[in-house]
Parts: structure tokens; sequence; C-alpha cells
């Protein structure tokens, strides 16, 4: 595996880390055991054969420089300025290429950047996202208006054959790398179709989607390992947004319930469902804790419970409706490790101790760590065991010291 070195890594922010790929596993693996480590050793982090390209969600924004000329790049981490950038090594190639387009479009045709300073102009910035061999062009806009629109459909579509769907949406927003609510179709379906673990999802320009695809499947199938999953067991899926987890789970399991407060992600996830054939799952719209909650008190059981929350975690209201609905696994998938060990402890003195720890890196050349935990009761006679085969799932093989000064603080 060749290394390779971002010119614009202090510029632009998306990157924390530019070591060797094995020193950032190294890094990574240690921070893991650092702060979870008391409870049970973590197993090793699963890396990827090849940490470049993977993002599938691909967003820039333009600005005009003194010589009228549109340029493009990346918004700056905790700045919201543009960084010029043709292509990032963590995106993927053709969404830069699709990018590249949509500038040259946007100067032949006179369509302008929007000028948050002067309100002037209208593309606010693209997004090029990637399903399974397809993709989607979002065009984010400050006005519903779209001069010279079939032209630029059609130059677009005959560079880019590959592009089966174009969304304009409008934003009145102010802040970068913000969505509306109005969308326009200007080709196409207005979605495209991904496939994890042999579902087919469908992806729209708002949702809710993991940007890694390989890992995301390395994610879900180790989550879904770790539950021990019988054919009698019922199942809920909190925070479940479009049905993912608990939709590739519904082949192991009597019934799946989603839970998801989010109105649009749960219509997508009914058609989901209906697209894959699932006919032991449903979704309700409500707040997962309160449902949990619901349930408790009507004497309802479920046998596994997955939670997949937001980077802040979960509040302790949730974690304690999920402790009254006692489940006999938990399965925390966390995009926050901090949180996560902040989660851990209150669910501890709940009565749930951690019983495996697998950390999947799901961001290469960033400090985040995506991590799957198995809890069980702690007074249940029966734990369950699950034997996981980190070797068969472990992308790389590479071990290396690793030199971080971070690493020899903690």
């Amino acid at each position: 595996m060749s290394e390779k070195k971002c010119r614009l890594f202090k510029r632009c922010g998306g990157c924390q880390l530019s070591e060797e790929y094995p020193d950032q596993l190294k890094y990574k693996q240690m921070k893991v055991k650092k702060l979870l480590g008391k409870y049970v050793a973590p197993e090793r982090i699963i890396g990827m054969e090849n940490p470049y390209c993977y993002r599938n969600k691909v967003q820039h924004g333009f600005y005009t420089n003194p010589k009228r000329q549109i340029i493009s790049g990346i918004f700056q981490s905790g700045s919201g300025r543009i960084v010029p950038c043709d292509h990032c090594m963590l995106e993927d190639e053709n969404a830069g290429k699709i990018i590249e387009s949509v500038k040259i479009l946007m100067n032949s045709l006179k369509i302008f950047p929007y000028n948050p300073n002067t309100e002037n102009g209208l593309i606010r910035h693209v997004m090029v996202r990637k399903g399974r061999g397809e993709y989607l062009v979002c065009i984010v806009t400050s006005k519903p208006i779209f001069p010279s629109k079939k032209n630029f459909i059609t130059a677009l579509l005959r560079r880019h054959p590959e592009v089966t769907t174009v969304v304009q949406n409008v934003c009145t927003n102010p802040m970068p790398l913000t969505m509306g609510d109005k969308e326009i179709i200007l080709h196409g379906s207005g979605f495209i179709v991904d496939e994890i673990c042999g579902k087919k999802f469908c992806v729209s320009a708002r949702s809710f989607y993991q940007v890694n695809p390989t890992q995301t499947e390395v994610l879900y199938r180790t989550a879904i390992e770790l539950a021990g999953l019988g054919k009698n067991d019922r199942v809920l899926d909190c925070y479940c947004g479009t049905g993912t987890i608990g939709i590739i789970a519904s082949d192991y399991c009597r019934e799946v319930v989603g839970v998801e407060i989010n109105k649009s992600a749960v219509a997508d996830a009914v058609k989901n469902a209906q697209n894959n054939n699932c006919t032991n799952i449903r979704f309700v719209c409500d707040d997962s804790g309160r449902f949990m909650s619901s349930l408790a008190g009507a004497g309802e059981k479920v046998d596994v419970v997955f939670t997949d929350p937001p980077r802040q975690g979960s509040d302790r209201r949730f974690l304690e409706s999920m402790a009254k609905l006692s489940p006999d696994r938990i399965v925390y998938i966390s995009c926050g490790i901090e949180s996560l060990e902040r989660d851990l402890v209150t669910l501890r003195k709940l009565g749930y101790t951690p019983k495996k720890i697998q950390p999947v890196d799901m961001f290469p050349h960033t400090k985040h760590v995506e991590t799957v935990v198995l809890l069980s009761k702690l007074k249940s006679t029966h734990h369950i065991e699950v034997e996981l085969n980190t070797d068969e799932l472990d992308l790389t093989s590479s071990e290396s010291k690793a030199t971080y000064d971070e690493i020899k603080s903690m």
C-alpha cells in the first residue's frame, strides 16, 4: 500500500492524522484501550486495505476569484472558508470529476456562486453521492430559479452518463453545507440505490447514510454477529434512521421494530423494507427513549436492542429507559468514543457490562473511531459469548510502532 501525502493537510482540517496508516491504526487501538480497556480488552481494530477514496458523499463549494473565474474547493473545518481543491484523496475520484464538470458548466453558462456577503449569485454548494454504479448530483441554491437548466443538465449527462439523477435543493440558511426543505427533481427519480450486506437501500440527497460503504458492511456484520441473534429473538433498533441495521438483522430473528424521530427517515425506512421484501419489520416515528418506556410500561419484552446514537451519545433518560426495558443484550454502535465511555459508566450502574469491544476504522486519516460494544446484564445467569474471527475481517496485517505525541501523553 503506497502512502499519499496531502498538500492541503494543514489548510483543510478535514484530516487530523497524516502519519502512515498502520501508525494511525495503532493510535486508534491505543485510544480505545485507554478509554475502554477497564471493562474488557478491545479486539484488534478492523482497518482498510486501501484507506483512500472511500467517501461516497462529496461536497464542494464555489467562489469567484478577482478574474471572475469560478473556483471549487472544500469547506475548511471550523471556518466555512473554501480551500481550492480539485480532488480530495479521501473522496470518490469520479465524484471529483463530476464536480469539476459542474464548475466548467457554471463558468460557460455564467451561473455564479452565491456570495453571502453581497447575497448575489445562485449556487451555494454541490453534493455528489455514489450508489451501486450510479451517482446523484444535488445542486444547493439560494433561490428556486435555475437559469439555463436544460442546457446544464444535458451537458452534465453527456459528460457523465453515470449520473442518473439531478436534484436542486433550495436553502436560505446562511450556514455552509446546510440544506433546505424544498427540493426540485431536475432529472431522474431523485434517489440512487446502494447495497449493503445483500440489501438494497434508496439514498436521496438528504438521507443519512454512512459515507464509507466498505467499512459500513464490516461494521454492520460485526454488530449483528456480536448480537448473536436467534430465530425467536425480538429486536429493537433505536435511532434506526432509514432502517439499514434493522433490515439487515431481520434475516436472523423473529421480529424487528425500528424507532426514529425523523419522519422523512421513517418514510425512507418503510420503502427500504418493502423493496427488500422484509415482512417481519415495522417502524415507529417516536423518540426512542419514550418508546422504550412505553414498551416497558406495557410489559413488552425484547431480546436485543441495537442503538446507534449521534456522536454526542445518549442522554441518561434514554439509557434508563433501555435498562427499564431490560433486554438480554445491548449492541451499542458508537461514532464518538468519549461519549461512549461516559455512557458505558451509566449503563454499568444500570446493570449492564461490556462483554466485547470491537473498534472499526470508518474514517481513515481522521481521529474518529467507530466502536461496536456488546453488553449483557450483570446479574443474568447466562451471558452470551461470541467468538469473532478478527483475522478474517481485519483487512490490514501491517504492524508498526506509533509515534504520536498524543499517544505518549495518554
